[in-house]
């Protein structure tokens, strides 16, 4: 077998240099970069394509489980971290595996043993991976920030800023004053974990920040718009009028 391309993200100084003293003395492996947040693994991961990750779950800036987000494919990935509850989630859906800080020597070689099998085997399911990021990201509570991958740009969109979200087929267009993005993400994830006193789903197909509402408009008989601070005007469904008066109290 090749050598395996290993990378390794992790925050803290020590444990990237645990990490590489301990892959070092492994002759089939070879360390292509260690970064020290989820933006440089983003990059790296993209450079060299590793066949593994040393993942660091609480990272500043962008998580781990946010970094997986923006992934479009999976390299085996083990987990490293010193909060047990996110071990436990790991271990339910069957991750590569998990070392819970501070780590053994042994405990090290065993994650490693069995990463080398999946990637001898040429496993390459990431449904149980995805899954972890989905439970992950629905347990986490209200998002107070999104991220968006756009080639090698990454921009990260306070929820403050945005003016409403449109769906547009398999992804959601996030409209700010400044621009538009698209993210692949459901409404539906959305309307749930946006912030629910200023986020409204006012029609299936749309999402409005109600602090840049200026005001509702009535046209028919029982045919409602909002017009958005931005001049934009969004169609209210019938069914979602109630809710939306009940939340402005009107």
């Amino acid at each position: 077998m090749s050598n395996i391309k290993t990378v390794i993200i992790e925050d803290e100084a020590p444990a990237r240099d645990l990490l590489s003293a301990y892959l070092k003395n492994e002759k089939d492996i070879e360390i292509v970069d260690a970064c020290e947040n989820g933006f440089e693994g983003i990059k790296a991961i993209a450079k060299h394509h590793p066949d593994l990750i040393f993942l660091d779950v609480q990272m500043p800036k962008l998580t781990g489980f946010e970094m997986l987000e923006l992934l479009d494919e999976y390299p085996q990935i083990i987990f490293t971290t010193a909060y047990d509850q996110y071990a436990i989630k790991a271990f339910e859906l069957n991750a590569v595996d998990y070392l819970m800080k501070p780590f053994s020597k042994e405990r090290f070689h065993q994650a490693l043993e069995k990463a080398r099998k999946r990637i001898s085997d040429k496993q390459t399911d990431n449904k149980p991976v995805k899954s972890l990021v989905n439970k992950v990201k629905e347990e986490n509570g209200p998002i107070d920030r999104i991220f968006v991958k756009t080639g090698s740009r990454i921009d990260v969109i306070p929820v403050s800023e945005i003016i409403r979200i449109d769906a547009q087929d398999d992804y959601a267009e996030i409209i700010t004053a400044k621009k538009s993005y698209l993210k692949k993400e459901t409404m539906n994830y959305l309307e749930k974990n946006l912030p629910q006193s200023n986020f409204i789903r006012i029609h299936r197909s749309s999402i409005i920040n109600t602090d840049y509402m200026d005001k509702i408009e009535k046209y028919g008989k029982e045919s409602y718009l909002v017009v958005l601070k931005d001049g934009s005007r969004v169609n209210v469904s019938k069914s979602r009028i109630k809710a939306l008066r009940n939340t402005l109290g009107i």
